[in-house]
């Protein structure tokens, strides 16, 4: 009921500032304009992406409606139906699974998608129909590798805990196989103690590594593929009186807990996702698609024209505070 009753405070919010936007961009060739963007699961990140993308749209004259899928498949393809169905221009989809794209595009007749944040297979995308917005995860992870690395840079073996989102989703793989990359090429020997699925979530996280804690086997630092997941290993090595200086703990997205928590002195490293430059490049390339152009001239576009990339930033202890709101 809660999120029900989040949902249609935001479509509310989110038709009001359409209405104020048109109203002050009515000579604007785009103000007859509408998208409709379907998320995941609406939480801090992507309440962020879903802001700024409201924002962009009101500046820009375009109406938005946005409907939260609720981590639910079904709910998700009958919104993008719908959508069809009431002709709008362009949908943006933070979609539940990627697996289900072809689904997804089925549903959406001849309508372009921009996905976000979750990325399907290359396959799947096609200039200038089926584009996706987001940050290149691998990149992600390799910044979190590299941070290691160079506080280990006197070791020549490391042991490294891995905790991952949900199991299939594309951060998940992207930031993994990015982190991994890099640390394999470093010429040191790495070896991966404790790999498991904590689906973005603190508790999961923190209850398996305590479990991994019981086995008795070293570790010399934890990389979390989100901030959720490495604030709850945070919270079990202070239960389990492990200094935190010695064995690094590192995340992904910045979130102000995250950040608050480098400031603390507890996480060591996060990157920045940026969900407000994600959002707004997102309705950048749906106004190109709108108008049939291919966005080349949006900052970021690949020369294929399917990918349009947000860069991450490495954030620690001496650049938090620039994070910090």
């Amino acid at each position: 009921m809660k999120n029900k009753l989040l949902c249609l405070a935001i479509i509310f919010v989110i038709l009001i500032s359409s209405i104020v936007g048109c109203g002050n961009n009515t000579a604007s060739s785009s103000s007859n304009k509408k998208i409709f963007l379907t998320i995941n699961e609406m939480d801090t990140f992507r309440q962020t992406l879903v802001d700024a993308t409201v924002a962009k749209a009101s500046e820009s004259g375009i109406q938005i409606e946005v409907g939260d899928a609720q981590n639910s498949i079904e709910t998700q393809v009958q919104m993008i139906k719908n959508a069809a169905e009431q002709n709008y221009d362009v949908i943006l989809c933070g979609a539940v699974s990627t697996d289900t794209a072809i689904e997804l595009k089925a549903s959406a007749g001849d309508i372009p998608i921009i996905f976000l944040n979750s990325c399907p297979k290359e396959g799947v995308l096609s200039e200038g129909q089926y584009v996706y917005v987001g940050s290149d995860e691998q990149v992600a992870g390799q910044l979190q590798a590299e941070y290691i690395l160079q506080k280990f840079e006197n070791k020549d073996e490391i042991n490294v805990v891995i905790l991952k989102g949900p199991k299939g989703h594309s951060a998940t793989k992207g930031r993994t196989s990015g982190a991994k990359k890099t640390l394999n090429a470093s010429g040191k020997k790495i070896n991966y103690v404790f790999e498991e699925y904590a689906n973005w979530d603190a508790e999961q996280a923190k209850e398996l590594f305590k479990l991994f804690l019981k086995t008795g086997s070293e570790v010399d630092c934890v990389i979390c593929n989100n901030d959720s997941m490495a604030l709850g290993v945070v919270e079990a090595c202070k239960e389990a009186g492990i200094d935190l200086n010695s064995v690094p703990v590192v995340g992904v997205d910045a979130t102000a807990d995250g950040c608050q928590s480098i400031q603390n002195g507890d996480m060591a490293f996060t990157v920045y996702q940026s969900g407000s430059g994600q959002g707004s490049k997102a309705v950048e390339m749906a106004m190109e698609l709108m108008n049939n152009e291919d966005g080349q001239n949006i900052e970021g576009i690949t020369e294929d024209g399917l990918y349009v990339w947000v860069p991450f930033e490495g954030v620690d202890s001496n650049n938090v505070s620039n994070y910090i709101k």
